[in-house]
């Protein structure tokens, strides 16, 4: 298991990979704010209060839309390229 680990996080940073690290990057601060939810709605159950200083939470918030984002506007604009590609070539 350590070897496809390992393997995961060498492919990650190659050049030519299959693997979106704006996406995968997004993803890991998506889980992170759901962990701060989840944290925060366990200790409410138990009456305490959860001090997660709001620029934390803001950050991981803007990671997360500008990562995915970036991700939508990168899959548009190579899609649009392909397209072009593709006319130019039958020309």
């Amino acid at each position: 298991m350590a070897s496809r680990k390992e393997s995961f996080f060498k492919q990650l940073f190659k050049d030519g990979n299959d693997i979106n690290e704006k996406s995968f990057i997004g993803f890991l601060a998506f889980m992170m704010m759901i962990g701060f939810a989840i944290a925060d709605i366990i200790t409410g159950a138990l009456g305490k209060e959860l001090l997660v200083q709001e620029f934390i939470f803001n950050s991981f918030l803007w990671l997360t839309l500008g990562c995915f984002g970036i991700a939508s506007i990168d899959k548009y604009v190579n899609k649009k390229s392909g397209s072009e590609e593709i006319n130019n070539e039958e020309i």
